[in-house]
């Protein structure tokens, strides 16, 4: 088996390559079945510029780093190719790239569809030929783009979300997770699930975040069709699927991208903007053109080859920032003297007008913990162009508020209120995500403060308040049933809590939060205008209670949040509209596990309050959550 020359390169390709513009590199780098002559085998292609000589080796030429030299291109792109016949789906192999230094590095594609488990590293030849079945959701997904739509996120980590404890504590594989989660995501009622990443990763203590496969899905769960038949039965089931993507950092391992020729190629080569100290990874260089086009095209992959909704962009925050976690002297200021990575800057917009090109309905969020302006603004605007923000301040604040001890709450109201003065500069998701329950902070549970009754009673507070606040809702897989500990990666959610009756009713809150929000248009119709907000009472910090309208036109809904523990009767609200107002949730109900006594159906009367006409009486239960619509005017 020689290394005959052939190429799926144009001259075209090549040009878009080197001027950081082709959004498809994964249809001509990596390893393809192809036929030349008549003859089946394998297009071998891989970018090394800096190398003196590259290799394939592999188990069909019992691992032999020099018997079959690919063939560099004449036209100085730094590409290696070449055609070996009689190899087929599976073959393992690995590129041999000796560097100008005489080194030989053994290294994994990355543009590789398939690796083996870990910790293992070889690459695997593979095409995923898949029959999707999902055609509906994509056209009506296409059909419903630019449209105001709730949006409810189910965050989870595909290895710990469930194990098998009678087989080893093992994971489920992508076909079991799909006939055990979807049942799930349609009980609870959540629109969409994100996953944390399942990109090829070596050290699965990562979380997925270190990864040395971009094009490759995990290997420890199935193949890449299983995955394709997760989304897809995902999809069938009406629930959209959104990627935990990370173009920030990458890890030092042998055999993925740092020093992939033996040159900094696709790392930053000063350390002071390729080295990352939180990490201890290596960042991509923005500037260079070649490593633009392998991370947009890797965008791009997700959406094209899986179907997939959205990505949701990994710290954003430490790309924009040439001094992010770094001291003094150990960051060097732009050319206006400024801290920003103008060139991560330009890779973001480019990122997200490229993919908003190919895939118009695509949602693009940012994981962004500063108060950069215009992360969601379009790029002709001089924003960045993503469709989503993670309101980190929002989650911050209200977690603060809510593990004080309810008697100090009166003093600290304006954490809860302060959000409201900056929820419409940006197009906010509410992230309650993996990050809060992880690291010794303990479980959302374990951090509201009071006996057991209040715990809970905190805590289904907590997830009506953020449902009932503006924007997208973002929710990390083991709160929905108050679990006691924090995130286990080893031993994933303790689903036999659910046998407990606080516990179910946490889990049961959650299921009905989530059919409220989605048929209550005005709780998310306008989730990103003021005019979907209006404050009824912000200001009652003595009883620790908060009254809002959420609204879309003259459908309304009146929100009462009780922080404290106290149970106040006729405690009257401003509303706007006379007539009968309808009590819908209330998280105090007895099947949540609270201390019953719902109010129904409440007439208003000419006793305006809060600068309305009109007012109701009610009786606020403690420690909860009272949703309102009016049901006749």
């Amino acid at each position: 088996m020689q290394v005959l020359p052939y190429s799926l390169f144009t001259d075209f390709d090549i040009s878009l390559f080197r001027a950081g513009k082709h959004f498809k590199l994964y249809e001509k780098l990596g390893s393809h079945l192809v036929e030349k002559d008549g003859v089946a085998g394998v297009y071998f292609s891989v970018w090394a510029p800096d190398a003196d000589a590259v290799f394939v080796m592999g188990q069909f030429n019992g691992w032999n780093q020099r018997s079959h030299a690919l063939h560099v291109r004449w036209d100085g792109s730094g590409i290696w190719e070449g055609f070996i016949s009689e190899l087929g789906k599976g073959e393992l192999y690995k590129y041999a790239i000796q560097s100008k230094t005489g080194e030989m590095l053994e290294k994994g594609d990355p543009f590789a569809r398939f690796w083996e488990v870990p910790p293992k590293t070889a690459s695997i030849v593979w095409d995923a030929q898949y029959d999707w079945k999902d055609q509906n959701w994509l056209k009506n997904r296409r059909e419903k783009s630019g449209q105001a739509q709730p949006i409810s996120i189910y965050e989870l980590h595909v290895g710990s979300w469930m194990k098998i404890h009678g087989e080893g504590n093992r994971s489920l594989s992508y076909p079991e997770l799909a006939d055990k989660l979807i049942p799930y995501i349609l009980q609870m009622g959540f629109t969409h699930v994100e996953f944390m990443p399942i990109m090829q990763h070596p050290f699965f203590q990562s979380w997925g975040y270190q990864i040395t496969g971009y094009f490759a899905t995990d290997s420890r769960f199935g193949t890449p069709e299983d995955f394709k038949y997760l989304v897809d039965r995902l999809h069938e089931a009406g629930i959209g699927v959104i990627l935990d993507w990370v173009p920030s950092h990458f890890p030092g391992d042998a055999h993925g991208l740092y020093k992939f020729d033996g040159s900094h190629l696709y790392e930053h080569a000063d350390p002071k903007k390729g080295y990352h100290p939180d990490w201890t990874s290596y960042i991509f260089n923005y500037g260079r053109h070649e490593v633009r086009s392998f991370l947009i095209s890797n965008a791009l992959f997700w959406m094209d080859e899986y179907h997939v909704e959205g990505l949701r962009v990994d710290a954003v925050a430490s790309m924009l920032y040439l001094d992010y976690s770094r001291k003094a002297g150990e960051w060097e200021p732009n050319e206006y003297g400024g801290n920003e990575n103008l060139e991560a800057v330009q890779f973001l917009k480019e990122l997200n007008d490229a993919v908003h090109e190919h895939f118009p309905d695509g949602l693009m969020t940012a994981e962004e913990s500063t108060s950069w302006a215009g992360v969601t603004a379009a790029t002709k605007y001089g924003g960045l162009g993503f469709d989503r923000k993670w309101m980190m301040g929002w989650m911050h604040d209200t977690l603060n508020y809510l593990q004080r001890d309810t008697i100090y709450r009166g003093h600290h109201q304006s954490e809860l209120t302060f959000s409201l003065l900056y929820a419409f500069t940006e197009k906010f998701t509410l992230p309650l995500s993996h990050d809060e329950v992880v690291h010794g902070k303990g479980s959302l549970l374990s951090r509201m403060p009071g006996d057991e009754w209040q715990k809970f009673a905190n805590l289904r507070l907590l997830f009506g308040y953020m449902f009932t606040h503006p924007g997208d809702k973002l929710l990390f897989m083991g709160s929905e049933i108050g679990q006691g500990r924090e995130w286990d990666l080893d031993h994933g959610i303790e689903w036999h809590l659910t046998d407990y009756p606080m516990h179910a009713g946490v889990q049961a809150w959650l299921s009905d939060l989530n059919k409220v929000y989605r048929d209550t248009p005005a709780l998310w119709a306008e989730n990103f205008s003021p005019e979907g907000f209006e404050w009824i009472a912000a200001d009652d910090t003595r009883n620790s209670v908060l009254a809002y309208l959420r609204k879309n036109g003259s459908d309304q809904v009146l929100v009462v949040c009780n922080f404290s523990p106290n149970t106040m009767e006729n405690y009257k609200i401003g509303v706007p509209f006379p007539g009968q107002w309808q009590e819908i949730a209330n998280s105090n109900h007895e099947k949540y596990g609270g201390s019953g006594g719902q109010n129904g159906l409440l007439e208003a009367s000419l006793d305006g309050q809060h600068g309305k006409n009109y007012s109701i009486s009610m009786r606020l239960m403690p420690l909860a959550v009272m949703i309102f619509v009016l049901a006749e005017k």
